[in-house]
């Protein structure tokens, strides 16, 4: 999981949405994105990811737009999910 939280104004974060949302689209079109949006109230995001490695996300989010202009920190919490959905575990053993 990948937690963001805003460490500037909204204002600051706005004009970066749509280049954001090409790099979360181009993970989902690798399977590596299976769920994201924002917190309520909005003060950061939550990104769901499967990787087999921590290194592998904390490369791919220096890739961010919200990384590159220094507008969220990230916080990566791994865990090995045990029980899940039946749809949404086809896509986690992909």
């Amino acid at each position: 999981m990948i937690d963001l939280s805003y460490i500037v104004p909204l204002e600051a974060v706005d004009p970066l949405i749509d280049d954001h949302i090409s790099f979360l689209k181009k993970y989902y079109a690798q399977k590596t994105f299976i769920a994201s949006g924002a917190k309520v109230p909005r003060e950061g995001g939550v990104i769901l990811a499967v990787s087999d490695s921590k290194e592998k996300i904390k490369t791919l989010i220096k890739e961010d737009p919200f990384h590159q202009n220094n507008v969220a920190r990230y916080t990566i919490t791994e865990f090995n999910p045990t029980m899940t959905d039946p749809a949404l575990g086809s896509m986690l053993s992909a």
